[in-house]
């Protein structure tokens, strides 16, 4: 099999007509630089953000095209939106506002009528997310869902973190994802069924994506993705307060979110910041996380409030969220994750399983007490 190179993707890419029918994709400007990675092909497409649609057909051409050509494994291929009428003049740009639009903000039955259909067979779509990085969210986020499973929950869990994907390191996966026409299968790791663009590209390579290739990346890795029947979908959110995390509120039904943060006031400023954006789109916040709470010596026994203590169960109080538990700063925790064997997984009687497992049995009963009737939204190429 020989080594496909971009000169020979842009030149399969030629013989595929643009929207006009005229030209081709690659002298009409529309497709993105190309990336390659072993056999692994990703591009987008540009569009109008109102005829994706109809335009499918030719984003699956292509698709089909570029997976033909020898030394080509799989080909990702993603529609980016383009407004209609090009960008506006600077002087006639909105503005920044802290606010989402007024269909964002709290109206539910707005949201829910913004919401794509469901995602056949998950429940429950829950967001663990932060306002910062540096948090240990992603650590979060995989122990959680290895307990939800050990607790009898059927689990998957999704990286949304396109810029700096974690699950492969963390749940210790190397494989590649296979594709059923265009459905993508899952991983599994420690129970857990799991999709992160990590395993689509080398754990050094830079993800150089604008925001509408992010969003359409995140639509693909949850629409087109055989998850089969869940109890709960876990999104480990990316930092911050950005489109990534707006698209995925706004127009994921979340059953709720977990909200980690460290308990010094600098992470908690950041953390209030996330689980507000939360409360303006109506997505019920399930609790706080007080993570790297505590260290204990393992020499000597001392305990160190290294970032203070009970900063996030106050602010739970002072907001009214529920307090979901403390999770120490501990070495075994950063060994196991760091080797692909969370501690939730390979100590599941040790003291820190057990912690999770608390949050998880929490979590668990919030789904149910809500009476959420999850529903996720189904899954296209965009």
């Amino acid at each position: 099999m020989s080594q496909v190179t971009t000169e020979t993707v842009i030149e399969c890419l030629k013989t595929i007509k643009g929207p006009d029918l005229e030209g081709d994709i690659v002298s009409l400007g529309l497709v993105s630089p190309i990336m390659i990675d072993g056999g692994k092909v990703i591009f987008t497409i540009t569009v109008p953000s109102d005829q994706t649609e109809k335009l499918e057909p030719m984003r699956l051409a292509a698709q089909k095209a570029v997976t033909e050509l020898d030394g080509v494994t799989s080909a990702t291929v993603i529609f980016t939106a383009e407004r209609a009428g090009g960008s506006a003049p600077s002087s006639q740009r909105p503005t920044a506002s802290a606010t989402p639009p007024p269909s964002a903000q709290r109206n539910p039955a707005a949201r829910q009528a913004n919401n794509s259909a469901p995602v056949p067979g998950i429940k429950s779509i829950v967001a663990v997310a932060s306002g910062k990085g540096g948090v240990g969210k992603s650590t979060t986020s995989v122990n959680l869902a290895i307990a939800l499973a050990k607790l009898g929950q059927k689990v998957g869990i999704l990286d949304a973190d396109i810029y700096g994907p974690s699950m492969p390191r963390l749940m210790g996966i190397t494989d590649q994802p296979t594709v059923n026409g265009k459905i993508l299968t899952p991983l599994e790791g420690h129970g857990v069924k799991v999709m992160s663009m990590g395993f689509l590209v080398e754990e050094d390579t830079p993800m150089i994506w604008r925001g509408p290739m992010v969003i359409s990346a995140l639509t693909q890795m949850l629409r087109e993705v055989a998850w089969g029947d869940l109890d709960v979908l876990v999104v480990d959110m990316p930092p911050g307060t950005g489109d990534a995390q707006l698209t995925m509120s706004q127009n994921v039904p979340l059953a709720g979110a977990v909200i980690v943060s460290t308990p010094q006031d600098i992470a908690l400023i950041d953390a209030r910041k996330g689980l507000n954006m939360f409360r303006k789109v109506d997505v019920p916040i399930l609790g706080i996380i007080e993570n790297m709470s505590t260290f204990i010596c393992p020499k000597c026994g001392e305990r160190s409030e290294i970032f203070g203590h009970g900063g996030a169960r106050d602010e739970a109080e002072k907001v009214g969220v529920p307090f979901l538990g403390e999770i120490p700063l501990h070495m075994d925790i950063r060994k196991n994750s760091d080797g692909g064997t969370p501690i939730a997984a390979s100590e599941p009687d040790g003291p820190h399983a057990a912690a999770y497992a608390s949050i998880a049995q929490s979590v668990i009963d919030s789904l149910q007490g809500a009476g959420f009737e999850g529903v996720a939204p189904s899954i296209t190429f965009e």
